[in-house]
């Protein structure tokens, strides 16, 4: 595999930043993460910290050296995380649970394939043309898409209907595999990014720029955009490159020389011990009924 890859995340106008990227690779498989911390809750960074560490760290142990099914991994992975934030939850007796959205992406034998849960978005641009976006788990955006409406690019979207680590199993969606081509350019984005920002623009600059231009340069647009009250701006891309039509770039990496049972990483992988990977839907339910009962208990005493 041969691709050039560039990430940014800033803070925004907001006091933390709850955004965490990063990506791993093998000789033969990588993935690109994204997750967006939710406000309203707490410890929203550390949600998307664990969604990517649990993520990492079932890929770091699947990909020798690549996914035998990268469906069905997407979507263990996505629940191993969710697993995780919900464990945390109760063992730290939180009342409320850190939350997250996550968009993650699978390049592997030269097809990518990606999930998604929430509004952090994936674009893929081939040739100057918007190919695929993701879209976004919100009552506006779903509703408006059943009936083939278009929304305002500035819309409200922010209502959302799932997410990872609530009391409720997430929803996500998989698409793939789609065979990439020679400069195709793959984004992810917190919703930082997209909610300033038109499609067109993002496609605009995607196309024209190599990714270690285009990613700061939309990053600093959104910020300008949005003034003062920036959400966290956070974005991850990649161009993809054929063998005959590899070029050393900025950000270029090459696979071809990481030896078998080798991976690299710029997300520190969490431990997940086999309790975690048993977890299945009937523990998720447990482990749900107990934060409710913390919660009603607590709203019995208060009363």
């Amino acid at each position: 595999m041969k691709f050039s890859v560039f990430q940014v995340s800033r803070k925004g106008g907001r006091e933390e930043n709850e955004d965490r990227m990063g990506y791993c690779y093998t000789r033969g498989s990588g993935i690109f993460i994204l997750a967006d911390g939710m406000g309203g809750h707490p410890l929203g960074e550390v949600a998307a910290q664990l969604a990517l560490q649990a993520i990492s760290a079932m890929f770091q142990k699947e990909a020798k050296p690549q996914l035998t099914d990268v469906a069905a991994f997407l979507a263990s992975a996505v629940m191993g995380a969710h697993r995780q934030i919900l464990r945390y939850a109760i063992e730290k007796g939180m009342l409320d649970t850190p939350r997250t959205t996550l968009v993650a992406a699978v390049v592997q034998a030269g097809a990518v394939s990606w999930i998604h849960c929430g509004d952090s978005r994936l674009y893929l641009v081939r040739q100057g043309e918007l190919l695929a976006r993701t879209r976004d788990h919100s009552f506006i955006e779903q509703q408006a898409g059943a009936a083939g409406l278009k929304l305002p690019e500035r819309m409200n979207r922010n209502i959302l209907f799932t997410c990872l680590g609530s009391p409720t199993k997430p929803v996500f969606d998989i698409t793939g595999p789609v065979a990439l081509q020679q400069g195709d350019k793959l984004m992810l984005c917190s919703d930082g990014l997209w909610s300033s920002l038109s499609d067109v623009d993002i496609t605009y600059h995607l196309s024209h720029k190599p990714v270690s231009e285009a990613v700061p340069d939309l990053v600093e647009k959104a910020l300008r955009n949005a003034g003062d009250g920036s959400d966290n701006v956070t974005c991850i891309a990649l161009e993809w490159e054929t063998p005959d039509g590899f070029e050393s770039t900025r950000g270029s990496i090459s696979t071809d020389t990481i030896s078998e049972g080798v991976f690299a990483s710029t997300v520190q992988a969490g431990w997940l011990d086999s309790e975690l990977e048993d977890l299945d839907d009937a523990a998720i339910e447990r482990s749900i009924a107990e934060i409710n009962e913390a919660i009603r208990r607590s709203a019995a005493k208060k009363s």
